[in-house]
């Protein structure tokens, strides 16, 4: 396969990104990059690791991967030679792995002092939790998000790795790496961009906090506004077993609810919260006496706020989703388009996933202008995967 800088196509096309490989939500930041246009050179370890990798790994797509024995001080010296000329380098490892490597923050500023240097952690970069393991659920735990989630008044339910690792983490690292390197335009120097899970995952619960500060907002599952405390916002079972999504917050989409249901004579009023219970049954009742397919004939394109439930496997076939190619099948593999769009530089999907660790080495060293390709494979600083 044949590597090529600057064949991106969104706006970022030019902007060069070194990746020391990692899982989860620093992948996803540079799928992010990538699927906007960057050029990402993905470090990795020989033979990969545990949690990523292989050609169905899409948030490993868009860009190619080279492997690397870090622990060797020349692969070092590369990951410096691709460091002097990139504008960003995104790492995900415990705080002070890096700078033992001899890979921190201080010695690629050394080489590039216009380098933004984007950190990805679960805890941050300091503080008492700062070097401990952890994952998505524990991050989210103690900002005050899981607990709240689900509309089990005995437990909280966690939502897959949707909201800490990529809500609260990748999503704010590409945010704060964007920001830097706009200032570092203008400043020509570059900055650590600290991005911890926790810390977006506190700011991504904004509205909750201003919610908690007004007084009216309970702590209790399914007891608030959006939550499933109100019944016009709330899932509900149908016929065959699916269920719809009913969020008719305001007044006159409430009023159409009622209308399309066919309840508005039954149905108590919209702010009666003595008779939650009572329109919650009714709705209940009467969700159950069609099939989903039945009610989504029914509702959507409406202003009802009713939509049905799918699942991702069905998604794509979606009327909306595939009227907008939300989603695209490449390389065999049903997957979601980059986004957000853009009028003028619009991003296209560019490299499949790599199949193995190393797998573009010689070509992906050889593009970014590493010098003696192939002494680093003989002297097994780089391995190119099979």
């Amino acid at each position: 396969m044949s590597i090529e800088l600057g064949r991106g196509t969104g706006p970022l096309k030019g902007v060069k990104v070194v990746e020391i490989a990692g899982i989860g939500p620093g992948p996803h930041a540079c799928m992010i990059l990538a699927d906007l246009g960057a050029d990402v050179i993905r470090v990795e370890r020989p033979g990969g690791q545990m949690l990523t990798g292989g050609s169905h790994d899409l948030l490993n797509r868009g860009r190619p991967s080279v492997a690397l024995n870090l622990k060797d001080p020349e692969a070092v010296a590369t990951v410096l030679d691709l460091v002097e000329g990139a504008d960003v380098l995104v790492e995900g490892m415990r705080p002070g792995v890096l700078e033992r490597l001899g890979l921190g923050p201080e010695q690629c500023h050394e080489r590039n002092p216009a380098l933004v240097y984007g950190r990805m952690t679960g805890w941050g970069q300091d503080g008492p939790l700062a070097t401990a393991a952890g994952h998505d659920m524990n991050y989210i735990a103690i900002t005050g998000a899981l607990h709240g989630l689900g509309q089990d008044r005995s437990r909280p339910h966690f939502p897959g790795n949707l909201v800490g690792d990529f809500g609260g983490g990748s999503t704010y690292l590409v945010i704060g790496i964007l920001a830097a390197l706009l200032e570092a335009k203008v400043s020509g120097q570059g900055q650590v961009v600290d991005a911890a899970i926790v810390d977006g995952t506190a700011h991504l619960n904004a509205m909750g906090a201003a919610f908690l500060a007004s007084g009216t907002f309970s702590e209790q599952r399914a007891a608030n506004l959006l939550d499933g405390g109100a019944p016009f916002y709330d899932v509900y079972e149908t016929s065959d077993g699916e269920h719809m999504s009913v969020g008719a917050l305001e007044p006159q989409f409430f009023a159409e609810l009622v209308r399309l249901l066919g309840v508005e004579e039954r149905c108590p009023g919209q702010l009666d919260l003595e008779r939650y219970d009572e329109m919650r049954a009714l709705f209940a009742e009467t969700f159950a006496q069609r099939t989903q397919a039945e009610w989504v004939e029914l509702f959507e394109g409406t202003d009802a706020c009713v939509a049905g439930i799918v699942p991702l496997s069905r998604a794509v076939e979606h009327p909306h989703l595939q009227a907008r190619e939300t989603f695209v099948t490449k390389d065999g593999i049903a997957q979601p388009q980059p986004a957000p769009r853009f009028s003028r530089t619009a991003a296209t999907l560019d490299l499949p996933p790599a199949p193995r660790a190393g797998a573009h080495t010689r070509e992906a060293l050889a593009a970014w202008g590493v010098a003696d390709v192939e002494g680093l494979l003989e002297r097994g600083v780089a391995v190119q995967a099979d």
